[in-house]
């Protein structure tokens, strides 16, 4: 695998690393890539969350914690200088075979240190059953691309109050609740941040790309629509029917309906499930204007299935989400 990397010490925000990632899928000869990165505070959201109901923004500015929507799907994720982020590059169509592969190589790196690690869930990385690591993944033409945590140490203050609304005051069960579900490296592993950060390089990769200014440059065009407020805010819904639910292996959709005259005018999803291709020419495009009915719906997403779109839900259990 070869490491993408950039020789200077410019402090730069997230954005940069979702764009060298989209630069690197598109630009790059077929091959598998990986880099890491470190940011300041910052929380990044799913491609299909709100952010109202999943960032406690005013926590966010009072605390000077940046908020930014990947284009990933999954959940929300904090970030700081004490984690590190890994992205994963790789000439694959399958997205859900790619992910599990990744998950599987981090997984073992960490063995590799003598930890207690493992592939868990739909997405995260653990240690003796404690979440160390939590990624997403999406597609791009010809490419998959999976990123996400290592959490080698981190403020759990932060984590536990920035990404939940309801979580807008600080108490200490809050943290507890927290520290009981998630552990750090510095836990474990008798080895600095940056000691670490070199070892699983060398443990990945085996060769490497230093990338020049004209890339960089190119990576920077692509940064910024990321910071366009229509970006990180999303669509604003006028749904006059919201409805949801958990459903194992997909996360917690939930739809937002809008009629008119029985017929439905509008529809989105949102929540932290993983897409595997555009939602809307996929999927819901086929469902405006039909009647809101279980037999309309059914006959309109005849042919569809919805597990290629979104992964893990099959199209009985997207009607039964909606009607």
């Amino acid at each position: 695998m070869i490491h993408l990397r950039i020789d200077d010490t410019t402090q730069r925000r997230l954005p940069f690393y979702l764009a060298m990632e989209e630069w690197a899928a598109k630009k790059l000869p077929p091959a598998d890539y990986f880099f890491s990165w470190q940011v300041g505070p910052t929380v990044i959201f799913g491609r299909n969350q709100c952010i109202d109901k999943e960032v406690n923004l005013d926590y966010c500015r009072r605390n000077g914690i940046e908020t930014y929507r990947r284009k990933s799907g999954g959940g929300c994720v904090f970030a700081d200088s004490h984690n590190i982020m890994f992205s994963y590059i790789t000439p694959s169509e399958h997205v859900t075979t790619t992910f599990a592969r990744y998950t599987e190589m981090i997984a073992g790196m960490l063995r590799s240190l003598g930890l207690k690690a493992e592939a868990s869930g739909r997405n995260d990385i653990t240690i003796e059953g404690r979440k160390v690591s939590g990624n997403s993944f999406y597609h791009v033409p010809g490419r998959s691309i999976v990123h996400g945590t290592m959490l080698y140490d981190t403020d759990l203050r932060h984590m536990a109050n920035a990404i939940t609304p309801s979580r807008s005051k600080l108490e200490s069960k809050q943290v507890q609740s927290v520290a009981a579900h998630i552990t750090t490296l510095s836990e474990h592993l008798d080895m600095g941040i940056d000691e670490f950060h070199r070892y699983a390089i060398r443990y990945l990769t085996d060769s490497e790309i230093i990338l020049n200014a004209d890339m960089i440059s190119e990576i920077e065009e692509l940064e910024r629509p990321y910071y366009r407020p229509e970006w990180i805010f999303g669509r604003r819904s006028s749904a006059t029917i919201r409805q949801g639910r958990r459903i194992e292996g997909v996360g917690e959709p939930v739809a937002g309906i809008s009629l008119s005259d029985g017929r439905i005018a509008d529809i989105n999803l949102e929540g932290d499930f993983f897409l595997l291709s555009d939602l809307d020419s996929a999927l819901l495009d086929r469902l405006r204007g039909v009647r809101y009915t279980r037999d309309d719906i059914s006959r309109a997403l005849e042919g569809t299935d919805a597990s290629q779109v979104i992964a893990g839900l099959s199209t009985p259990q997207f009607i039964d989400l909606i009607i």
